[in-house]
């Protein structure tokens, strides 16, 4: 495998495998025909140590397919605990983001990143829908873009994921995801737990605590989501992408202006879409752009000046899907819930897929070209997101929860060289909720609790106050 494969690889176990199950026209990944257990009785069934943790107990959560009770079927979600009912602060539900990645193969991780707070905590990972045991399975999806967001599928490959679901694809919004980690509280019988989630964990996780306030003590978002679903075409990366290239050269000394060689080169080669792709999964496994395995700012500098050879090379190597099997990230599960989640230049999931492409066209001309330098604007309109749902058929979309407003306790975490959530985010987040405290951790990026001791440090501190 390349170093550009294990890049891509990298980027999906930031923080969050198990067995795929494909799916046939008209039937869920993982679904069964049996009739879903009653809403007021949810349980935890096939308790057995995980595996290579004897310590750590594993066991299945069933969840109706359709909670609105039209299409029959369940899924069984698989979990992992570690640590006594009784532990001295509660029970820390954990979740992983993408969407598609499973949680319960990412406790060994955790655990060994926040140690101190676990002697305290009872933990709790799960495979959310679609992901794990009950992974989404496009091939040609899954074989095109890997675990990446910014890279582009083709309209084909797309349409086939959505046409294997069917009407099932309807099933896969974060407000499912929110039911079944109610449905999940109450099997472990807790009146309320701590939750902590990154990336799109944090968007899950605030969900929750807006639908379920009195359930949940306090809340760690790590690497922010902005709370409505919006920034799909990623304008906040893009222009934050000059600052993170400027304070990488400061630190190297490079000696040039890596922002406008950039701005140079993308408008000279059309290669936004590529660039923002190497330079977004760059930040996550180096967010100070130092690895001489890539020489980003080099490239970029030789680039500019006339000699495109190795930066080219970087674009298309870290445009080649990742390799990972929907059992370690679901492609095919990030556009169902990607798609039916966000808030669209065309409205919601629900939209005809017609007038689609000209509504977005429409922003991305409303965009400021300031705002995106050293991009063009165009750059965010052709990035995978946008081009994942155009085509997307109409679908049953994400219904917010009710009230917009944390009111618990609320870390925020934000790297100030991400790419992936950029700082901003967190900031727009912590503006708007009463009780939050944000921490910007200088030269850190994509999920923080994981990769960066800084970050590890200021959680473990907020969950044992």
């Amino acid at each position: 495998m390349t170093f550009l494969a294990r890049a891509g690889m990298t980027m999906a176990a930031v923080l969050t495998a198990a067995a795929c199950v494909g799916s046939a026209p008209g039937s869920a990944a993982g679904a069964s025909s049996t009739a879903a257990p009653a809403p007021d009785a949810p349980g935890l069934t096939g308790h057995r140590p995980c595996p290579g943790q004897p310590d750590v107990t594993c066991a299945d959560l069933t969840v109706p397919l359709d909670r609105g009770g039209a299409v029959p079927g369940t899924l069984k979600l698989r979990t992992a605990v570690l640590g006594k009912a009784d532990a001295p602060r509660g029970t820390l539900l954990f979740l992983t983001g993408g969407p598609g990645q499973p949680g319960v193969p990412f406790v060994a991780r955790i655990r060994s990143r926040l140690p101190e707070a676990l002697a305290e905590y009872r933990l709790v990972m799960i495979d959310q829908r679609g992901t794990g045991e009950a992974a989404v399975d496009c091939p040609a999806l899954q074989k095109e873009v890997g675990s990446s967001d910014t890279v582009a599928p083709t309209r084909g490959a797309v349409t086939a994921c959505a046409t294997s679901l069917g009407r099932n694809r309807n099933f896969y919004t974060t407000a499912d995801t929110v039911a079944d980690l109610e449905d999940l509280r109450r099997a472990l019988h807790v009146p309320s737990w701590t939750v902590d989630g990154v990336s799109y964990g944090t968007f899950t996780g605030a969900q929750y605590a807006l639908t379920h306030p009195q359930r949940v003590r306090r809340l760690v978002l790590d690497s922010v989501v902005p709370l409505d679903g919006g920034g799909v075409l990623y304008e906040d990366s893009l222009g934050h992408s000059a600052q993170v290239l400027r304070a990488a050269c400061r630190e190297q000394r490079c000696g040039f202006d890596p922002a406008r060689d950039l701005a140079k080169v993308v408008r000279r080669d059309g290669n936004g879409v590529g660039v923002f792709n190497l330079l977004v999964i760059a930040s996550i496994i180096d967010p100070r752009l130092e690895d001489p395995r890539f020489g980003i700012l080099d490239a970029l500098h030789a680039s500019a000046a006339g000699d495109r050879a190795r930066l080219d090379a970087l674009v298309a190597g870290f445009s080649e899907p990742s390799e990972e099997p929907p059992a370690e990230f679901s492609s095919g599960l990030h556009a169902a819930t990607l798609c039916a989640d966000s808030r669209w230049p065309w409205g919601d999931a629900a939209a005809p897929v017609a007038g689609r492409e000209r509504a977005l066209e429409r922003a991305v001309q409303r965009i400021r070209p300031k705002d995106v330098w050293p991009f063009e604007r165009e750059t965010a309109g052709g990035q995978g997101i946008p081009q994942t749902c155009l085509p997307w058929p109409a679908s049953r979309p994400n219904r917010a929860a009710p009230g917009r407003t944390l009111t618990m306790p609320v870390l925020l975490l934000a790297g100030d060289r991400d790419l992936s959530t950029p700082v901003k985010w967190a900031r727009e987040v912590a503006a708007v909720t009463p009780r939050a405290e944000l921490v910007v951790l200088k030269g850190a990026g994509h999920s923080t609790q994981s990769r960066s001791d800084a970050g590890a440090r200021a959680a473990t501190e907020f969950l044992l106050r």
